[in-house]
């Protein structure tokens, strides 16, 4: 059983507010084929509060990886409005996106996207560096955050020398390790079996849980979909309960 772990000063506790740390109002966006948009939200509302784990399961093609890229600043939409913790969004100037988006965003793929040249312990540490944090205190959150992922034994191994599972907790890992607000999945036990899989996904819950974040994950996995707080989909370009 994992126990909670202090995941950065008093920021959880701070963020379980009303406002909803996701809020997507009326959203669109549409891409451009030869003389025709393709348009894959249309007027798209969303709201996703600290602590809340919400499954966002919709067939291939049905736009799951747009709406994560847009919630992740990693596009713009064409209309509406993206709130992160309450503040707009459309507005921002690249720079201002980019920065907010490395301080409040923690992304996890399908595949796991590690640097394979440095360790587990090194992947874990850069993100905190690369924000400024001394090399003292990233080692020490580095190993306090695989050893809830329990990887204790495998922080000085390279990508290589670790199995699929390992792998990807050491990428929910490096997510989290700048203490964001908002955690966007897309399909992170896509290439696990179904056993690797649900541990994995119970070391990205217990995280949420015990550190106040919020989360989005794209799976194809009803399943684990079934454990999680609510499922939407998309239909005909907007977000739907299930």
């Amino acid at each position: 059983m994992m126990t909670a772990i202090d995941l950065d000063d008093s920021s959880a506790a701070a963020r379980l507010v009303e406002e909803p740390v996701l809020r997507l109002a009326r959203v669109e966006r549409r891409y451009t084929e030869g003389d025709h948009d393709l348009e894959v939200l249309r007027g798209a509302d969303l709201e996703i509060r600290a602590g809340e784990i919400v499954a966002l399961v919709a067939p291939s093609g049905a736009g799951k990886s747009t709406l994560l890229h847009l919630a992740g600043l990693l596009e713009q939409s064409d209309g509406g409005e993206i709130y992160l913790g309450g503040v707009a969004t459309s507005t921002m100037n690249d720079a201002e996106r980019t920065r907010l988006r490395r301080l409040e965003i923690g992304f996890v793929y399908q595949f796991h996207h590690l640097l394979p040249e440095f360790t587990a312990l090194e992947n874990v540490m850069l993100p905190q560096m690369i924000r400024g944090l001394g090399r003292k205190e990233a080692v020490k959150r580095a190993e306090q955050l695989l050893a809830y992922m329990r990887l204790e034994e495998r922080m000085h191994h390279l990508p290589s020398e670790m199995s699929g599972g390992e792998q990807q907790r050491v990428a929910i890992a490096r997510a989290v390790a700048n203490v964001p607000r908002l955690i966007l999945a897309d399909e992170p036990t896509g290439n696990l079996d179904p056993k690797t899989a649900h541990y994995v996904f119970d070391a990205l819950q217990a995280l949420v849980r015990s550190s106040g974040l919020a989360a989005v994950i794209a799976t194809h996995n009803m399943d684990i979909a079934d454990r999680m707080d609510r499922r939407i989909t998309l239909s005909e370009g907007k977000i739907v309960e299930l």
